[in-house]
């Protein structure tokens, strides 16, 4: 079998098991529902049957919002570890998700109206990311040395999270309990009505990811290399860091700082395929980020009756492990 008909299989193995787990979490939940029902929810709606508004107005949204927040993360982690030249790198060990954190808590905390908003949010989000996004690549300039940038976003990660208890601790109780419930990650926040919103910015940003796929690929050999081909090194750069402040703000103002999937997935991808062709990995990472937050998403439903877990929560669980394992790996 030639290497090109097994990355086949396994993007048709990805794609099956996403179409799968999104018609398993339809169905799966609290109230027993039949295929009759999710038929109906869609293609012949009442307003007055409540298995059918549960599943278009509750399980849709989640299933969509576990499918978009699992294929941006993983592709935001794929330009960051590109970007870097290190498999440790991330939106989250680097400091960009700390930066969305951060604005989003100054938002809620603050009790001011227009932050509770979708724009309010989205936008305070984006700025975070952005503005950390920058801040990590100015610092990559000085921070040769890997390790030493992972430091760094640990340390800047640490230095978020005590202004942010700083504002924890000065917040009215009501502010107080909406932040902690959106810091623990959930999928549940999302509306239908949020759904096409969040979905377009998700379209725009993958789109925007196959302009620059021919720099990526020359990026893998150094910078002097890309300069060479006639790439602009700066405007690449200040590319990656949008796209992927894009994608860790959208979905950290939805549903909260997720962890280790856009550092996970995107190395669990590369082990796969053992390519640098980063279209290949672009829809790659897309359809197996996509699976592994569907996967969680479904698990969590089936422990529902026994223990609620949040979505951030399990991510760690199942991705620190894996991300253990690169690094024991890397040091050898």
């Amino acid at each position: 079998m030639t290497s090109s008909n097994s990355y086949r299989i396994l993007l048709l193995i990805a794609l099956l098991g996403i179409l799968l787990f999104s018609f398993l979490g339809l169905l799966i939940g609290d109230i027993p529902t039949a295929e009759k029902d999710l038929y109906n929810a869609f293609f012949n709606p009442s307003e007055d049957n409540m298995v059918e508004l549960i599943i278009r107005e509750i399980r849709f949204p989640r299933v969509s919002i576990a499918i978009i927040s699992g294929a941006a993360l993983a592709i935001a982690g794929m330009l960051m570890q590109t970007l870097f030249q290190n498999p440790l790198a991330g939106p989250y060990v680097l400091g960009i998700n700390s930066g969305a954190s951060l604005m989003v808590a100054l938002g809620l905390l603050s009790g001011i109206g227009f932050f509770n908003s979708d724009l309010g949010l989205i936008g305070s989000a984006l700025l975070g990311a952005l503005v950390f996004g920058l801040f990590i690549l100015f610092t990559a300039s000085f921070l040769r040395n890997q390790i030493g940038l992972l430091l760094f976003g640990v340390m800047l990660g640490s230095f978020v999270a005590a202004i942010i208890t700083i504002l924890e601790a000065s917040s009215q109780a009501e502010a107080l309990k909406a932040f902690a419930l959106w810091s623990m990650g959930s999928l549940n926040a999302v509306t239908l009505e949020q759904v096409p919103l969040i979905a377009l910015v998700f379209v725009l940003g993958c789109i925007t990811t196959l302009f620059i796929v021919k720099p990526l690929n020359v990026l893998v050999l150094g910078e002097d290399e890309c300069r060479l081909m006639g790439y602009n090194i700066k405007r690449l750069r200040l590319s990656i860091v949008f796209i992927t402040a894009l994608f860790t703000g959208l979905i950290t103002a939805y549903c909260g700082p997720i962890a280790f999937v856009g550092l996970a997935v995107p190395n669990l991808t590369r082990m796969l395929f053992k390519t640098q062709n980063h279209l290949m990995l672009l829809v790659a990472n897309l359809l197996f980020g996509a699976f592994f937050m569907l996967s969680c998403d479904l698990l969590i439903q089936l422990l529902s009756g026994t223990i609620l877990i949040p979505i951030n929560a399990l991510t760690s669980l199942l991705g620190a492990p894996f991300v253990i394992y690169i690094l024991i790996r890397k040091l050898r």
